[in-house]
């Protein structure tokens, strides 16, 4: 395919050269002059292992060639692919500067070709600013329309210094954020022979999980090194800890607990999440990542309960009491915060959890449910239909056995707000927190 990249920085020149590499015709775009001469002589203007060898091979064959003509490169491509560096203002916000000025150039060009041309964007950018800035942009400078006349993608890059060549050539994944089905299927068939899964998704959806990705990796960093701080206090062996943590690849290093949803209760993580932090507070250790895990937590549960605060409706019935399913295990079970937040404010409460029978219920589970809602006995029912009836809010909470049979008993105008992603239908009245 022939495609032209914009901007020949980091990820821009490896990606021309890994493109060209797959026998795709690349013309490489900067203005900087400098870079380009050293490109032409098959030379890296980054330090990246393996990268001068490729380009001086691709640069040979011909594979790749660089200008600094954007409206040459846009004539003679059927893709443009932009990785110009979006940086961080002093505020937090991106600057996208450079990255607009491309796009009007881009614009210009596209008002006088006839072929079908895909603008993709390769450089980090946030949700939104594709769709608010930059496809208005390209509409407004070319007089065309996107999706008909000219197509537009988001396709972020993984790519990490030092090993950036191998993770283009083999990722985990090539994820296409789309403005259209044709605009993918026009930027899949330039990733054809990278045999890994193809992810296609709407544009927003694919900035996010760059910011996702990113993010988590810092998060781990973080993680670690606050772990690392606390066994270093406690005269335990930091790597050691790490080491065996990270051999548990069911719950520790998995996907499991980062499906959105709502919050963690139980016996174990709050007291455990409390119990670390005091041990580090108490060693005058400085732990903000886990200090904020018990609030961040807190201010999902109240993003629920505002939820339904803002609709207003008097009479709610909630779906689910225990903190997940498979237990009656009530303590510190978000959905019991939940139900005493909404009695506390005067609302008309019934619950429904087929895994709750007070009679079962014994000890620290007993006196946590007595002293949190000392009224549990008049607030459970064991009638679903009956609760459901005269609802105007349905909470879904968990995942209870028969709950098919209790989403079909659902009416149009009941507002539900769904916690965990459950239910699969879309009534006229339904939300989700997250």
């Amino acid at each position: 395919m022939r495609i032209s990249v914009f901007g020949m920085g980091y990820v821009g020149c490896v990606s021309a050269a890994c493109f060209a590499d797959m026998h795709h015709e690349i013309i490489g775009v900067d203005v900087n002059l400098q870079k380009l001469d050293l490109i032409k002589k098959g030379q890296s203007p980054i330090i990246e292992p393996g990268l001068d060898e490729l380009l001086a091979q691709v640069i040979k064959t011909g594979a790749l060639q660089v200008t600094d003509s954007a409206e040459y490169a846009i004539k003679n491509s059927d893709i443009s692919m932009v990785c110009v560096g979006t940086p961080s203002k002093q505020n937090g916000s991106l600057d996208t500067h450079f990255l607009l000025r491309v796009m009007e150039q881009i614009g210009a060009t596209l008002k006088s070709i006839e072929h079908y041309h895909v603008v993709t964007i390769r450089s980090t950018l946030l949700p939104g600013v594709a769709k608010e800035y930059i496809i208005p942009l390209l509409e407004q400078t070319s007089g065309k329309t996107a999706g008909e006349d000219f197509g537009v993608c988001v396709n972020p890059e993984f790519l990490r210094e030092s090993s950036a060549i191998d993770d283009f050539q083999n990722p985990p994944f090539t994820l296409i954020g789309q403005f259209d089905q044709r605009s993918g299927d026009r930027l899949a068939e330039a990733y054809a022979p990278i045999d890994r899964p193809v992810f296609r998704t709407e544009p927003d959806a694919a900035s996010m999980v760059k910011y996702a990705s990113n993010n988590f990796h810092a998060l781990k960093v973080a993680f670690a090194n606050e772990i690392g701080a606390v066994c270093n206090q406690l005269d335990i062996d930091s790597q050691q800890v790490m080491r065996v943590f990270c051999e548990d690849r069911s719950l520790n290093i998995s996907k499991t607990y980062l499906r959105p949803g709502f919050a963690f209760g139980g016996s174990c993580l709050p007291k455990d999440v409390r119990a670390l932090s005091y041990a580090a507070k108490h060693r005058d250790v400085h732990t903000p990542l886990l200090d904020s895990i018990l609030p961040s937590n807190e201010n999902h549960i109240e993003r629920a309960v505002r939820k339904v605060l803002e609709r207003g409706n008097r009479h709610v019935v909630m779906l689910g009491l225990s903190f997940k399913p498979g237990t009656d295990d009530l303590r510190e079970s978000p959905l019991v915060t939940v139900a005493e937040t909404l009695i506390g404010k005067g609302y008309k409460l019934k619950i429904y959890d087929e895994e709750v029978i007070l009679s079962n219920i014994f000890g620290k589970n007993k006196e946590y449910i007595e002293r949190s809602l000392p009224h549990i006995s008049e607030l459970l029912t064991s009638d679903v239909e009956g609760a459901l009836k005269d609802a105007e809010t349905i909470i879904i909470g968990k995942r209870l056995k028969n709950m098919d049979e209790i989403c079909g008993m659902f009416e149009e105008h009941q507002f539900v707000l769904d916690l965990e992603y459950i239910a699969d239908w879309a009534p006229a009245e339904s939300e989700k927190i997250v």
